[in-house]
């Protein structure tokens, strides 16, 4: 089976792998479970300065990336690969759709994914519409740039793919794979700042151990995230 192919479009390259590099991520990243290469845009760029961007049009503070070498990144990206389909596009930045698990989930099951990471105020709208790049967020926040973004992202997928968790039935019982949050954990000692594990976990009894994660996830939902314990009562309500 072919390494799960990964590559970054970045103008700084040396924040890569990153914490891509430690833990069960990069143990997999070593074990050719999925492989990194990072595109600079600067390398095309033409004069002593390899300038990349340019003052906003319309006026207006801080810089935008130009076209012409994110442009010829993108397709240096895609070299070599037939079909484009697996292999998403897409672009870090704050205004576009919020990544979910689910999203998450099809794009382990791709062949790859190709990262935009934009600078300063942004890359040229041009680029986007040529390319039919897809916006993708990670929250209503703002960074410096999508390198940091991208890293969140591209650990979430590999996360997923087989092999690289030591147990892979437990990405199953994780938050949002039933848009329910997950239960709360415990570890020894018995009891801790006189806080004690819940009885129910230390009985040995795995229907009720099963009941009481449930009742707890559900609660946690409800009260943390309204969005998620709509879409999980609505399909609870649909399997019955």
């Amino acid at each position: 089976m072919s390494a799960y192919k990964v590559k970054v479009i970045t103008l700084f390259p040396e924040i890569f792998p990153g914490v891509l590099g430690i833990g069960n991520i990069g143990r997999s990243l070593k074990n050719k479970i999925w492989s990194l290469k990072t595109i600079n845009p600067r390398k095309f760029a033409k004069g002593i300065h390899k300038s990349v961007d340019g003052t906003t049009a319309g006026g207006g503070p801080g810089m935008i990336l130009k076209p012409e070498m994110l442009s010829k990144a993108i397709s240096e990206s895609y070299k070599g690969i037939k079909n484009k389909s697996d292999y998403p596009l897409l672009y870090l930045s704050p205004r576009g759709k919020r990544i979910s698990q689910k999203q998450v989930q099809n794009l382990s099951k791709k062949k790859g994914v190709i990262m935009i990471c934009g600078r300063y105020e942004g890359i040229d709208q041009r680029v986007l519409d040529y390319h039919n790049i897809e916006e993708v967020s990670i929250g209503d926040f703002i960074l410096a740039g999508g390198e940091v973004a991208s890293q969140a992202v591209i650990e979430s997928i590999i996360r997923l793919l087989p092999g690289t968790l030591g147990d892979d039935s437990s990405k199953d019982l994780e938050s949002f794979s039933n848009n329910l949050l997950e239960y709360p954990q415990y570890t020894r000692p018995k009891k801790w700042k006189n806080i004690e594990i819940p009885e129910v976990l230390l009985s040995g009894h795995h229907k009720k151990i099963t009941k009481w994660r449930l009742e707890m996830a559900e609660k946690i939902t409800k009260k943390n995230r309204p969005d998620l314990w709509k879409n999980y009562k609505k399909n609870k309500t649909l399997l019955k």
